[in-house]
């Protein structure tokens, strides 16, 4: 169901107003293009809440694709099957009729045991209800980026006056890490850093530990194998979970450290090198958003200026022969 009452509360109204069976609102799922019932009230207790329809896949599939509403007062199965019941409470289902949301990719469905519930006027006042639905949600994600861009500003001044509160590395390092998974919400945060010889990389860094029990770390890792290798190799940053099927292995698919569902992985470049990489993973299943990209992008510019710094002053540092 969704996490706001007044979805909740419209299906309540609608199925009043309209004496239906079932009342079910369709809302993207946040990874594709699918929708899930973001909320419903039905009279009984069968609509699937795991249902996940993708844009012309069945009845429902078909109004969000095409972005027109649709009336059936007879309605029969063999046509069409609507995809949030199982078989046998869709077979007692006689009419139904949906409406697309204005600005979303979404719909608003109901649905009746009884043939010709529904007419050409409830269709229309169906269409009321369904402007004011897409209205509500982007407003809903309209304040969820305003909100989700200040809290990343705020992290940006903070993550700016860690330098200061934590004048070594090590400290810095820590901090930075905790305080990019707190914001980001993704559980795993680490920096990986070549090797002098530039064949290898290994962790100089980790909020916690990639392994959780499976064993040590190794020592270093090899730039041929999974995603952080690959973002080394290629100086590319690799983005996996927004249409990705299988799972991301981190340092290759047969390393103890297992595979993620969403990964971002950054690479720090300077002196015409990958020099580090920070990484994000995590199993949760909401992709990551264009402000989150942003966002990311902007501590890896500011972390590369101050690895860069760390670098020369090393050189500087080293007698010279």
């Amino acid at each position: 169901m969704s996490s706001d009452p007044f979805f909740d509360h419209l299906m309540g109204v609608a199925l009043n107003v309209f004496d239906a069976y079932s009342a079910v609102l369709f809302l993207p799922d946040g990874e594709g293009d699918a929708c899930r019932p973001a909320a419903s009230l039905s009279l009984g207790d069968e609509v699937r809440q795991d249902a996940r329809i993708a844009p012309g896949m069945g009845i429902v599939g078909w109004i969000i694709r095409n972005k027109s509403p649709l009336l059936i007062s007879n309605f029969d199965q063999k046509r069409g099957r609507l995809g949030y019941y199982d078989e046998k409470t869709e077979s007692r289902i006689r009419a139904f009729m949906g409406a697309p949301l204005d600005g979303v990719a979404g719909a608003v469905c109901l649905d009746s045991k009884k043939t010709f519930t529904f007419g050409e006027k409830d269709q229309k006042i169906l269409g009321q209800f369904a402007a004011l639905l897409g209205a509500r949600f982007n407003e809903r994600r309209a304040l969820e980026k305003d909100l989700r861009e200040h809290a990343y500003y705020q992290c940006l001044q903070i993550i700016a006056g860690l330098r200061a509160k934590h004048p070594r590395w090590a400290a810095f390092r820590d901090s930075l890490l905790s305080l990019l998974s707190e914001i980001t919400d993704y559980g795993l945060c680490f920096l990986a850093v070549r090797d002098e010889s530039g064949r290898r990389y290994y962790l100089e860094g980790s909020n916690r530990d990639p392994y959780e029990g499976a064993g040590p770390p190794p020592a270093q890792y090899s730039m041929g194998q999974g995603a952080v290798g690959w973002v080394f190799k290629n100086s590319a940053p690799v983005c996996c979970g927004e249409r990705e099927a299988a799972r991301a292995p981190l340092f290759g698919k047969d390393d103890p450290a297992g595979n993620f569902k969403n990964v971002i992985c950054e690479p720090l470049i300077y002196s015409r090198l990958t020099r580090a990489v920070l990484v994000f993973a995590d199993d949760k299943a909401d992709p990551p958003s264009d402000e989150l990209k942003t966002f990311i992008r902007l501590v890896c510019d500011n972390l590369t200026l101050f690895l860069e710094n760390l670098h020369l002053k090393s050189r500087l540092s080293k007698p010279r022969p």
